[in-house]
């Protein structure tokens, strides 16, 4: 495992970037006017379009204080509507695997498998990553599925039902640092997915992780947000108070 930690000590930065818009309509995602950047996606009623609404909404939710059911199906069926406009727009994907996975922290893992959630965040981010092999958020977010599989259901059940295993987590992540690597957003990332997993055996992992995304310019509304709270949990963190860095985890992952 100490390759991860090697690529992570390279490193310079729970949303991707969508396909380029109009400066304009990407200024008001930058600035964090999120309801203003989810009217323009809709009014542009394309592809790009229905993924930057979804995009906007995501962010819009992980802002809130608390999680947001409502919004997170809204960010899916805009995500669902740009993928029937355009299914090679891998970004569009990587947003329904996201606004899924939130909403099963919000419901359940009981209900997210009755409901077929896991799949169909499989089938996303593995259609991504087909129409774009090197995209650092759908391998993130893949990253993030293997691993949090594992964590729910056990290694047997995960690699049984879902083909799941740790090492393909760390696969993906390891794809998404070298396709990406000043990308604050996807570091937080898996500082927060293997705090979930196992904050303490991987402490020193994550602990890196969150020292460079400290390090990292952030640019956006959204990057400035996430790296506020990679401050507080690298705080938290240095306390020792294992119980108070894992409920802020918790939090931070969009459960209520």
């Amino acid at each position: 495992m100490r390759y991860i930690l090697a690529l992570v000590i390279l490193l310079a930065g729970v949303v991707p970037a969508c396909a380029e818009r109009p400066a304009t309509d990407y200024q008001l995602y930058a600035e964090g006017k999120y309801d203003e950047a989810i009217k323009a996606g809709l009014a542009a009623n394309d592809a790009v379009g229905f993924a930057q609404a979804a995009r906007a909404t995501l962010a819009e939710d992980a802002s809130r204080d608390k999680p947001c059911l409502e919004c997170l199906q809204r960010a899916e069926d805009y995500a669902r509507r740009a993928v029937a406009a355009d299914p090679k727009l891998s970004d569009a994907r990587v947003y329904l695997a996201y606004a899924l996975g939130l909403e099963t922290h919000i419901e359940g893992s009981l209900q997210a498998r009755l409901k077929g959630y896991p799949g169909q965040a499989k089938r996303a981010l593995d259609a991504a990553l087909a129409a774009d092999p090197k995209n650092a958020w759908a391998l993130a977010a893949r990253g993030s599925w293997n691993i949090a599989i594992v964590r729910g259901g056990g290694a047997t059940f995960a690699g049984l039902f879902y083909g799941a295993t740790l090492k393909n987590g760390m696969d993906d992540f390891a794809a998404a640092f070298n396709a990406a690597p000043d990308n604050m957003i996807v570091l937080y990332q898996y500082a927060l997915t293997l705090s979930e997993y196992d904050a303490v055996h991987y402490h020193d992992y994550i602990a890196t992780a969150l020292t460079h995304v400290m390090r990292t310019k952030a640019d956006t509304a959204y990057e400035r947000l996430m790296q506020k709270r990679a401050g507080e949990l690298q705080e938290l963190l240095k306390t020792g108070d294992l119980a108070a860095y894992l409920a802020r985890v918790r939090k931070y992952q969009g459960y209520p």
